[in-house]
């Protein structure tokens, strides 16, 4: 394994993951968190822009004279959960837990800018970009996005790394177009006219025509979308009364979209829409559609891709890099950033969860799980390929 010789040693980086994983916080609320990345890229030299989209941060260093750009991407938020883990950097904060390893994608970063600060061996503009908000749709790179980001610090292209469970602990998993899904949410929600249940001829019953629609919706995807291409529709929420004896006034059907392709997409919420007026229609319901893209579909750009690609072989080796990898379901907000700069956005392995500290919990090391755990030793792994792709991105002929 090839890695930046600064990183022999992460010991203050792996305390400093641990700090940030002890702290959690929310989406839009990462204060201490970007307190925290701020003052030490100050202390490194490097130029820091604060409170982009609330509590993002921007640190820009600049060396020689060549005009080459380029953006480097970590997330701060944590998720909405209660850490099960009892090890002694666990959650200082119930309902509040880094399950996704953003704690780590935010150290990796760090340590490749505190690296790049000192040895500043390269020509031209690394822009570290901390983003905040990336979980539970808000869109926190599109409000970064357009609040000016990318007028502000301009690059060329843009990177992103994130932990996942692909196999070996440090390889790299990738591919030259969309590597994630689009994330989107429905809800349908019929108006009848509620009665009581042993009076069913009185009323007009919105729970059947949610339940026919909740039906007609499981097969729609084969009937709409090209069998060539994969989506997905989940119906994963009813609402109706309260009372097991009352029929309703209003009921709800909802649940979630996930498409590869904007024009699946386009297809898949027109006929959820006609599906919707035509049970309404056949129930004697009025209904309301609500139909929210939260994150687009995670597309690479293969001329990125190949070359992240080139960097991660540097450093781990062949074998430890697929360039094939298969798409996967989950969202990522780093989609937005792929619509308006070129990059590339890959998986760095996290392992099976051996590496968790006695006293971690019962559940599976895979993220969005409350007995989660970034590994450390992925740390230099990752600030390793941030350093070398900045150095190669920036030396490349104009």
């Amino acid at each position: 394994m090839n890695l930046v010789d600064a990183f022999a040693d992460v010991s203050r980086f792996v305390a400093l993951r641990r700090d940030i994983h002890a702290h959690p916080e929310l989406g839009f609320e990462e204060h201490r968190t970007a307190a925290l990345v701020a003052d030490l890229l100050r202390e490194w030299g490097i130029e820091t822009h604060t409170g982009i989209a609330g509590t993002g941060v921007v640190g820009v260093l600049a060396c020689g004279r060549r005009g080459r750009s380029i953006g480097l991407r970590a997330d701060l938020d944590a998720l909405p959960l209660t850490e099960e883990n009892r090890f002694a950097h666990r959650s200082r904060h119930d309902g509040r837990m880094h399950a996704c390893g953003h704690d780590g994608h935010t150290t990796m970063l760090l340590a490749a800018a505190w690296h790049l600060a000192q040895a500043r061996d390269f020509d031209g503009t690394v822009n570290f970009i901390f983003q905040p908000a990336e979980e539970m749709g808000k869109a926190g790179a599109r409000k970064m996005i357009d609040e000016g980001l990318f007028e502000r610090f301009l690059c060329e292209a843009v990177f992103a790394l994130h932990n996942f469970p692909v196999g070996t602990v440090g390889a790299f998993g990738l591919n030259h177009g969309a590597l994630m899904a689009s994330s989107n949410t429905w809800r349908v929600t019929m108006q009848g006219r509620g009665t009581h249940a042993s009076l069913p001829h009185t009323g007009i019953d919105p729970v059947a025509a949610v339940l026919a629609l909740g039906q007609q919706l499981q097969g729609l995807v084969a009937r709409v979308v090209d069998s060539r291409e994969r989506a997905l529709l989940a119906v994963t929420q009813l609402q109706g009364a309260d009372a097991p004896n009352v029929i309703p006034d209003s009921a709800s059907v909802g649940g979630t979209i996930r498409t590869f392709s904007v024009e699946a997409l386009d297809r898949l919420e027109a006929s959820l829409r006609a599906a919707a007026a035509g049970v309404a229609a056949a129930h004697g319901c009025a209904h309301e559609v609500f139909f929210r893209r939260a994150s687009p579909p995670l597309v690479n750009h293969a001329a990125e891709a190949r070359f992240a690609a080139e960097v991660m072989r540097e450093i781990v080796g062949a074998a430890m890099v697929d360039e094939q990898y298969p798409a996967v379901m989950g969202a990522e907000d780093f989609a937005h950033m792929l619509l308006v700069r070129p990059g590339c956005y890959a998986f760095i392995g996290n392992g099976d969860g051996a590496h968790r500290a006695a006293g971690h919990g019962a559940g599976p090391c895979i993220v969005h799980s409350t007995s989660f755990d970034f590994n450390d030793a992925i740390i230099p792994i990752g600030a390793s390929y941030f350093v070398r792709l900045a150095q190669r991105w920036l030396a490349r002929a104009a």
